[in-house]
């Protein structure tokens, strides 16, 4: 803030006032912002008393800051009126012809012209070879989209709407939502906040297409001279050509749909490292430490029996090779294992090797959980992962945790009581809970919305859950409280997931971001940008050093921790994306969506595997199997699909799957083992238990 100095006492003495009611002005701004500690302690540095903070009007915190930002040296902010009112709404007008003026691009905008600019291109298309036609088709519906912005943009609405409904027919039926959506527009300054609008001025709709192909729609360009057009694609398209025949119709269908066009070959050129990490030595943990070396051949006692040494388990005798696409342990920070961490994965590869093994000729056994009589919805489930635990969320903002075992729901004991016990005690952490609290069900208040996931950790002792307030809440399932309250997303947030090796936790939300924490910090580490609709599902990577976030604008991407960057795009749902899941191995990724197809990704490099049709409604689910031979999938249409993963990887290993078969439905049965259907009871969660028992949960609609 700049004051006018003056050289006299009375001078000296009006300054001092201006500082004085500028600082209390200042920690009012403070006190408003909740920065308690910064204004307390400039409280504390200018002596100011409460009285004199409460002597402050809103009205002079509004002045102090008008004559700091918007007027010269000395001068005060007059009081608000009609004029100043009236100056702000046409400068706010004025940015928004000026945006609107770049839908426009020329002064001397003609709608005929346009028009028959687009008559002309789809004529050509039209008529051109069957080999290059589907590829020249793809250019139709962003040029159309962006000649419906400019005859919007000058407020010409129902001719852009007649525009829009006259051609729609020849576009594929995918790109219809996204039409209506367009039409519900009404007026200019609604382009500046449509989803669709802003990422075609952000990013340039990309189409891939063959050299020949690209050629020919060049020449057409310049030899018709269609300024119009060459004009809406310099600037809004961007063509990722390469060498070779062009694609058919149903190779450019499989990777279209989302809202920027195809991904761009370099958007997967970065090395992903999808192996698993190298797990940690069991043998070590189960063997006792060896006693003090003796030794056996004492010639003061040589009839003493030697001691046996202890027997190896050869469950844990096998050493795990190392992956050469798996990440150095170290490339991101991890948590140490504690003992208590370790005896739980043991327990948990014991358990496994009673695992059975699933095929074709082997269908795991399910378990249907259904929840009856819940006035209040059911918005997500999660099942815990050694199977013992189910957490709902609920509509009315409350969670419910449910014991799947005889063993009850305990909480720890009083502190004098936990002072007495053996910290030693290999059983310490089963001695620290009071048998006489243990229930068989528990509920969580906390959120003032309604609850959009759970994720319980790896270590089974935290829940984490998200919610429309736009917050993230830690509980704590030993002392069934709220622990830690994550604010960070300035909108609802849809999903959140632990890391497999626990601490870091992903969320993602309506602000179009994901966003990656620690346990320990009430800041994000990473904050995942790039999407261009709101984020709906994010999954952690098996390795924990990738993230896959799905999006409403019809794409899959997969960030790198450690740098925070996208280092995957992929593109070909043709609705928001809804569930996401790795594979066992790491390698390839599923992705559903509300479009009804489930597509398997090779993260290797950012290519489309195959799409699974069954479904007809949104699939709200996916998981793999615990040996990785089977993916079982589920949704609104009550159905639950059985794939054969196994043949799946190996018939794309062995260039048996081409893009071309994608969408054949004549072969849409070949990977499906089974469709289980459910009675009026959509699915909200899959699970497979260690020893590959297929839990499932839904809610029952009359």
């Amino acid at each position: 803030m700049s004051l006018e100095m003056s050289n006299s006492n009375g001078g000296n003495g009006i300054q001092r006032s201006h500082d004085k009611r500028e600082m209390l002005c200042l920690l009012k701004l403070l006190k408003k912002y909740q920065l308690k500690s910064t204004e307390e302690l400039l409280c504390q540095e200018a002596n100011v008393s409460a009285a004199e903070l409460s002597a402050i009007s809103e009205t002079d915190v509004q002045q102090v800051l008008g004559a700091a930002l918007g007027l010269g040296d000395g001068e005060r902010e007059p009081p608000r009126s009609a004029s100043v009112e009236t100056k702000q709404t046409a400068v706010t007008e004025a940015n928004a012809a000026e945006a609107l003026a770049k839908f426009i691009g020329d002064d001397s905008f003609d709608a005929q012209q346009h028009e028959q600019a687009y008559e002309d291109l789809r004529s050509f298309v039209e008529d051109s070879l069957d080999i290059y036609k589907h590829e020249l088709s793809m250019v139709l519906y962003p040029i159309l989209v962006q000649i419906y912005f400019k005859m919007l943009a000058i407020g010409q609405k129902e001719k852009a709407r007649a525009f829009i409904e006259k051609y729609k027919s020849d576009l594929d039926g995918y790109y219809i939502e996204g039409l209506f959506n367009l039409l519900m527009l009404s007026k200019p300054e609604e382009l500046l906040d449509n989803d669709l609008v802003v990422a075609m001025e952000m990013d340039k709709f990309v189409i891939r297409m063959s050299r020949d192909s690209h050629s020919l729609f060049k020449r057409h360009i310049q030899d018709r001279r269609q300024e119009v057009v060459a004009d809406i694609v310099s600037k809004y398209l961007h063509f990722d050509t390469y060498e070779g025949m062009a694609r058919n119709k149903l190779q450019c269908v499989a990777t279209a749909g989302s809202h920027i066009g195809e991904a761009k070959r370099q958007d997967n050129k970065m090395r992903v490292y999808y192996g698993l990490l190298k797990e940690v030595d069991f043998q070590t943990l189960t063997t006792p430490a060896p006693a003090p070396e003796e030794e056996d051949d004492d010639p003061d006692a040589p009839d003493r029996p030697k001691k046996k040494k202890p027997k190896k388990d050869p469950l844990l005798s096998k050493k795990s090779k190392s992956d050469p696409n798996a990440p150095s342990i170290d490339r991101i920070p991890l948590p140490e294992l504690k003992d208590s961490d370790k005896l739980l994965k043991l327990k948990a590869l014991r358990e496994a090797s009673k695992r059975m093994a699933l095929g074709r000729d082997q269908l795991p056994s399910a378990v249907f959980y259904t929840v009856l009589n819940s006035q209040q919805g059911v918005t997500c489930a999660e099942i815990s992962e050694d199977s013992t635990m189910v957490a709902c969320g609920f509509a009315d903002s409350s969670i419910r945790i449910w014991s799947l075992t005889p063993a009850k729901l305990r909480t720890l004991k009083e502190a004098d009581a936990l002072r007495e016990l053996d910290k030693e005690s290999a059983d310490i952490n089963v001695r620290m809970l009071d048998d006489r609290s243990g229930e068989t069900t528990r509920n969580f208040l906390g959120h003032t919305g309604p609850v959009y996931r759970c994720a319980f950790a790896p270590e089974m002792n935290l829940l984490l859950s998200c919610s429309e307030d736009s917050t993230i809440r830690l509980w704590s399932l030993l002392t069934w409280s709220c622990v830690v309250t994550y604010r960070g997303h300035v909108y609802p947030v849809w999903d959140v997931r632990f890391a497999p090796h626990g601490y870091y936790f992903v969320s993602c939300s309506y602000d179009k971001t994901a966003r990656l924490w620690a346990t320990d910090s009430n800041q994000a580490l990473r904050v995942f940008v790039g999407h261009l609709s709101d984020v709906d599902c994010v999954q952690f990577h098996p390795n924990s050093n990738y993230v896959a976030t799905g999006s409403s604008d019809r794409t899959v991407r997969l960030w790198d921790n450690m740098t925070g960057q996208s280092v995957r795009l992929m593109t070909g749902h043709k609705g928001s994306v809804s569930a996401l899941a790795f594979s066992t191995c790491g390698r390839y990724l599923a992705s559903g969506s509300i479009d009804s197809t489930i597509i398997i990704w090779d993260l290797s490099n950012g290519s489309l595997v195959t799409t699974l049709l069954r479904h007809t409604s949104t699939v709200t689910t996916i998981t793999f199997s615990r040996d990785g031979t089977l993916l079982a999938a589920a949704g609104l249409d009550n159905n639950l699909t059985l794939w054969d993963f196994h043949k799946v990887t190996d018939d794309y290993i062995s260039n048996h799957i081409t893009v071309s078969h994608h969408q054949d439905e004549n072969d849409e049965d070949v990977y499906l083992l089974r469709t289980f259907p459910s009675k009026n009871s959509p699915f909200v969660t899959l699970h497979f238990t260690r020893r590959n028992l297929l839990m499932c949960v839904g809610l029952f609609k009359s």
